[in-house]
């Protein structure tokens, strides 16, 4: 991956390092809110059998999206425990893809690996595109791993039955552009002439975002032209053949990306903050991955794997306070999702302590006293998943959300956020103590 987008220390929010919320200490908020918590919901042991999720596969088999959540971007148990779901859910219940909140480059090259095709000769030598801050949240040993597995798996299927692996991520659109007119040239040249003119107005930006934003302060703006190499993109036709039909796919969600990643910018540039553009961008391509599954009769299942803070229903949580919606509230909205959160009470966790520092091993403080943390880990095992009833309670608490930058001098305004846990999930997988996963080494 080339684009300069996580050298910018201006896009510190864009992969969960949210802005500073105002948030009570726990004995003020807990007298604020009052109210008290209904009992708890059953929990099942998670000991590392096939058994741990069956509750959970049960729960979500009719779902057409499946979101396993994380609230940090560096915990190992969580990458551990979100392949064994993904890979039980595939198994049994016949969802055919993963979707992550990741680039669309570096995700096309691990899907095409996972596929049996392009020249990559191991997991890790597929990670490669996934090469900058924060490069650890997909090349590290557990995501390389399930990828292996995967890939295991799919040469055992026929083409067209191969289990995909895409990015709902909106911000490689340097990197997308040249993909387009690549697979363009091959494809039909007049249309890869036109398109390629049509990108020629990101050209004179260095392929950094930042000189882009810039640009638009003096009256750039190449949206228009974005969406223009989309709707030629849009009129190839799909091909019948499954790995041509891959290639077809692949185009279609790189010129996307750069309609997604153009727009991103621009509303950050014009307000300072484009979560939201972000998020219904994520949405529309989770929706654009399950309609290409649905082929044959086949319905397009797909489990997604990104932050609590995108996972959960934001309508339940403090997220809405400040006008943000979520992607898992626009697919629930849409009927058919199953939303599951991943919550711990202390441990260590992969981050770095500045955006764009190197990552390193942090001591994840405790939770707080009257977190949903903090109630979990004295109701029922250390490790346990529970299906919530949105019904059984009404008690505002708070959450931890650690993104890729943590710092525990300022947990408390940093790093939660409130929420009524029985309404923004449908499940919550607790593990007590978690331990940081293990980035993998840069490429030379």
């Amino acid at each position: 991956m080339r684009t300069l987008r996580h050298c910018e220390g201006w896009l510190r929010y864009a992969l969960n390092e949210r802005r500073p919320r105002r948030v009570l200490p726990a004995l003020a908020l807990a007298l604020a809110l009052g109210g008290s918590a209904a009992a708890a919901p059953a929990a099942s042991p998670i000991a590392g059998s096939e058994q741990d999720y069956r509750p959970l596969i049960q729960a979500a088999r009719q779902a057409a999206f499946v979101l396993l959540g994380e609230n940090t971007h560096g915990t190992h148990e969580y990458y551990r425990e979100r392949a064994r779901i993904s890979e039980q859910l595939i198994r049994e219940a016949e969802f055919q893809a993963v979707a992550i909140e990741g680039d669309w480059s570096g995700a096309a090259r691990v899907n095409r690996y996972v596929r049996g095709l392009g020249t990559d000769r191991s997991a890790e030598e597929a990670l490669s595109d996934f090469d900058e801050f924060p490069a650890w949240m997909w090349r590290n040993a557990d995501f390389r791993d399930f990828v292996e597995r995967l890939r295991e798996q799919n040469l055992q299927r026929p083409p067209a039955e191969r289990i995909g692996v895409y990015a709902l991520d909106v911000y490689d659109f340097f990197d997308a552009a040249d993909a387009v007119v690549a697979h363009l040239r091959t494809a039909d040249r007049a249309k890869a002439d036109r398109v390629r003119g049509h990108y020629r107005c990101f050209a004179s930006f260095g392929r950094s975002a930042e000189n882009y934003t810039l640009a638009l302060r003096q009256g750039a703006n190449c949206s228009k032209r974005a969406e223009a190499a989309l709707a030629e993109v849009r009129a190839l036709p799909r091909p019948a053949e499954p790995e041509a039909a891959e290639a077809w796919f692949a185009v279609q969600r790189a010129a996307a990306t750069v309609v997604g990643g153009e727009e991103y910018f621009r509303v950050m540039d014009k307000s300072g903050y484009a979560w939201n553009a972000r998020d219904r961008r994520m949405a529309e391509a989770a929706g654009q991955v399950s309609e290409h599954l649905s082929r044959g009769g086949r319905r397009g299942r797909v489990v997604i794997w990104a932050h609590n803070t995108h996972v959960g229903d934001a309508r339940e949580t403090s997220q809405r306070q400040a006008g943000e919606l979520s992607l898992g509230q626009l697919l629930r909205e849409q009927g058919g999702a199953f939303l599951v959160g991943f919550l711990t009470y202390g441990g260590e966790v992969t981050a770095a302590s500045a955006w764009g520092a190197r990552p390193r091993t942090f001591t994840v403080r405790p939770a707080l006293p009257d977190s949903h943390e903090a109630e979990l880990r004295t109701q029922g095992p250390a490790n346990a998943l529970r299906i919530l009833d949105p019904g059984q309670s009404t008690r505002r608490r708070q959450h931890r959300a650690i993104g890729v930058v943590y710092s525990p001098a300022n947990e408390l305004q940093a790093h939660y956020l409130e929420s009524v846990l029985e309404r923004q999930f449908d499940a919550v997988v607790f593990l007590q103590r978690t331990t940081a996963l293990t980035p993998l080494p840069r490429r030379q």
